[in-house]
C-alpha cells in the first residue's frame, strides 16, 4: 500500500528546510513554511519503515547566519542506532510507533495514598538469580515483576528512558523527547513492560527530565535561543542547554518551550499509558506557572486513571506542593538525610527525627505530599554507609532494620531504590553497576528483605499508615528513645518504638501508649500486654518495635 505521508518541522524563523530520506535517495525534498511556523511536504511511502532526517537553514548563534545543518526530527519517536538517522513507520498508509496490543488497560491501580514505590534503572536492575545478563533490558525487568509484587510494590518508577547518546547513561541527558533508549529493547518491549506492571496491579512513574536537553539535542541545532536561555542561568547546575518557559512568541501566541515539553508529555501519556511523573531539577526549572500548567495538562491527558506529579526539589521546598504548589509531592531529602545521620550515629536530635517522620511539622500538607527514602540513585546505599563508618555485619543489618521501620511507617509514601531491600552496598556510579542479585542467597539480606516485605504488606493492610494522623507520645534524649503512634478514624492503630541507641535498655518502661489490652509486633511476631497505658519490655539496641492494636 501507498500513501501520501506528511513530514513537518516546527521552526518558525528559519528561513529555509527540506527533507532528505531512503525515499528520496538522500536527495533534498523542498518544504515550504505556513503561517503557523512550520514546514511542510508530503511525500508517498509504501507500508514499511524508512529512514530521514532535516536539513535547515540554523539560527542558532553557534553556526555562521542561516547555515545549512542537518538535524533529526525533534518528534522523532525511534533513532536508528547505527546511522543515527530517524524511522518513520508505516502501517495501513498510517504512522505508528509500532504494532503493540495493550491487554491490561481496564485493570484497576492503586491510588497515590497507597503507592509503595521502587525507583530502577533498567540497565543495571536486570534479571535472573544468577543475572547473566551484561546489561539489563525492559524484558529482563519484565522478568522480575513477579519478585516485586511478592515484596509488595504497586509503583515502580524508571530511571529515564528517552533516548540518550551511546549505549550507558543514567538518562538525564535526553537527546530526543519522543523516543526511547535502543539499547534497553524495541518501543513494543517498553510498552509490555508497563502492560505487564498494569496486569499485576502495579503503576509506572517515569522519570522526566524537562530543565534540560542533551547539547546536540534537535531544537539546540535548528534555533536554540528560540526554545532555551542563551546561556546557563545557575552555571554550578548546568547539565545541558536550559529550556526557557518564560520566552513567549507574541506573533504565534505560544511559549515555544512549554509546547513542545507538553507535547511530549502529551505523547508518553497516550503512547505509553504512563501513570506519573518525577520532574528533576524542579528548583532548575524555577517556573511555577509552567509546571502548575504541564501537571494540569497531565490530568487531563491521564483523563480518569491516577497520575502522580512529584518534584525533585533540593533543597527541598514545601511550598512546590502546598495549596499554591504545581506538584502533587516532592521528594522529602530531609528524611534521607536525617535517617543516614541517626542510623550511622552522626547525630541525634529528636526535633529533627520527629520532623523527617511527620512532614507536616517541616511546612508540608500531607501523606502524597512526601516521598521518603533511605537511599534513591543520587545517594550511596545504607549498607555503604555504615560500612563507611565500620559499621558491619549483625549491627549493620539491625540499623537497616531499623530503617525499614521508620520509612514504612513514616507519614508520606515510601519509596526504595533497587537492592536497598537485601542490601545492596556497591556504592553509587553512573558507571554499569548491577546489583547483585546472588545477596538474597545469605541468610542476613533475606531477612532483611523479609522484614521489608512484611512491613510492606502492614502498611497496606492497616490503613493507620494511610493517613497524616501522628503523635509522638514518648521520648527520652538520654536514652536515645522515641515512641509514636499512627490511627485512622476506622479503629486501626500502629505503634513504633524506635531505640536509637547502642545500649540494650531491659525492662524499660513506655507511658502514654494509647490503649491497654494486647499489642501485636508485627515485624518479630509476638504479643504484648499494656495495662495503665504502660509497657514493659525490652529494647535491643538500634531496633524499632513496630506494635499493631
Amino acid at each position: 500500500m501507498v500513501a501520501p505521508i506528511e513530514f513537518k518541522l516546527w521552526a518558525p524563523y528559519n528561513k529555509g528546510a527540506a527533507l532528505v530520506g531512503s525515499f528520496s535517495d538522500w536527495q533534498e525534498v523542498p518544504m515550504q513554511k505556513g503561517e503557523d511556523g512550520i514546514f511542510r511536504t508530503t511525500i508517498n511511502l509504501e507500508d514499511g519503515t524508512h529512514q530521514y532526517k532535516f536539513k535547515v537553514q540554523s539560527r542558532s548563534w553557534f553556526f555562521e547566519p542561516d547555515q545549512w545543518v542537518d538535524v533529526n526530527d525533534p518528534y522523532v519517536t525511534d533513532v536508528d542506532n547505527t546511522s543515527q538517522n530517524c524511522n518513520v513507520r508505516i502501517k495501513d498508509g498510517e504512522r505508528i510507533v509500532d504494532t503493540y496490543v495493550w491487554q491490561h488497560d481496564n485493570k484497576p491501580l492503586p491510588p497515590d495514598h497507597e503507592l509503595v514505590i521502587y525507583e530502577l534503572h533498567v540497565g543495571d536492575f536486570s534479571g535472573g538469580e544468577d543475572d547473566p545478563y551484561p546489561r539489563g533490558t525492559y524484558k529482563h525487568v519484565i522478568e522480575k515483576l513477579d519478585y516485586l509484587v511478592d515484596l509488595g510494590i504497586n509503583c515502580i518508577e524508571l530511571m529515564p528512558v528517552k533516548e540518550y547518546p551511546g549505549d550507558h547513561s543514567w538518562g538525564y541527558n535526553p537527546r530526543y523527547f519522543f523516543a526511547t533508549e535502543s539499547s534497553y529493547g524495541s518501543t513494543a518491549d517498553l510498552k509490555r513492560l508497563i502492560d505487564e506492571c498494569h496486569g499485576r496491579g502495579i503503576r509506572v512513574l517515569m522519570d522526566g527530565i524537562f530543565n534540560h536537553s542533551e547539547a546536540e539535542s534537535p531544537l539546540t541545532q535548528i534555533d536554540h535561543d528560540y526554545w532555551y536561555h542563551h546561556s546557563p542561568r545557575d552555571p554550578d547546575n548546568n547539565w545541558g542547554p536550559e529550556f526557557n518557559y518564560e520566552q513567549y512568541d507574541e506573533k504565534l501566541k505560544t511559549f515555544p518551550a512549554r509546547k513542545f515539553i507538553g507535547d511530549t508529555v502529551r505523547f508518553w501519556i497516550e503512547e505509553y499509558h504512563i501513570d506519573g511523573i518525577r520532574y528533576d531539577a524542579a528548583r532548575q526549572i524555577a517556573n511555577y506557572d509552567f509546571m502548575s500548567w504541564i501537571v494540569q495538562e497531565t490530568k487531563k491527558f491521564a483523563s480518569m486513571k491516577p497520575f502522580y506529579n512529584v518534584a525533585e526539589h533540593i533543597p527541598q521546598n514545601p511550598a512546590i506542593t502546598n495549596i499554591d504548589g504545581p506538584m502533587d509531592g516532592a521528594w522529602h531529602e530531609n528524611f534521607y538525610h536525617a535517617m543516614i545521620d541517626h542510623l550511622c550515629e552522626d547525630q541525634f536530635d529528636l526535633e529533627r527525627l520527629k520532623s523527617a517522620l511527620d512532614a507536616k511539622r517541616e511546612g508540608f500538607m500531607g501523606t502524597t505530599n512526601v516521598v521518603n527514602y533511605l537511599t534513591n540513585h543520587d545517594h550511596n546505599h545504607l549498607m555503604f554507609e555504615l560500612g563507611e563508618r565500620g559499621i558491619l555485619d549483625e549491627a549493620a543489618f539491625k540499623r537497616a532494620k531499623l530503617g525499614a521501620a521508620l520509612l514504612m511507617t513514616a507519614v508520606g509514601i515510601p519509596m526504595l531504590w533497587m537492592g536497598e531491600e537485601f542490601a545492596e552496598y556497591k556504592p553509587k556510579s553512573v558507571e554499569p553497576n548491577k546489583i547483585d542479585w546472588t545477596l538474597l542467597q545469605n541468610g542476613n539480606n533475606r531477612s532483611l528483605h523479609d522484614y521489608y516485605r512484611g512491613l510492606i504488606f502492614l502498611r497496606k493492610n492497616n490503613h493507620a499508615l494511610y493517613t497524616e494522623n501522628i503523635e509522638f507520645f514518648y521520648e527520652n534524649v538520654e536514652d536515645r528513645v522515641l515512641a509514636y503512634t499512627r490511627w485512622n478514624d476506622e479503629g486501626s492503630r500502629v505503634v513504633v518504638i524506635a531505640n536509637f541507641s547502642g545500649n540494650f535498655l531491659k525492662d524499660y518502661t513506655i507511658p502514654h501508649l494509647p490503649s491497654d489490652g494486647t499489642w501485636h509486633e508485627w515485624g518479630y511476631d509476638y504479643d504484648l500486654e499494656v495495662t495503665d497505658n504502660t509497657l514493659i519490655t525490652d529494647l535491643p539496641e538500634y531496633e524499632a518495635k513496630v506494635l499493631v492494636w
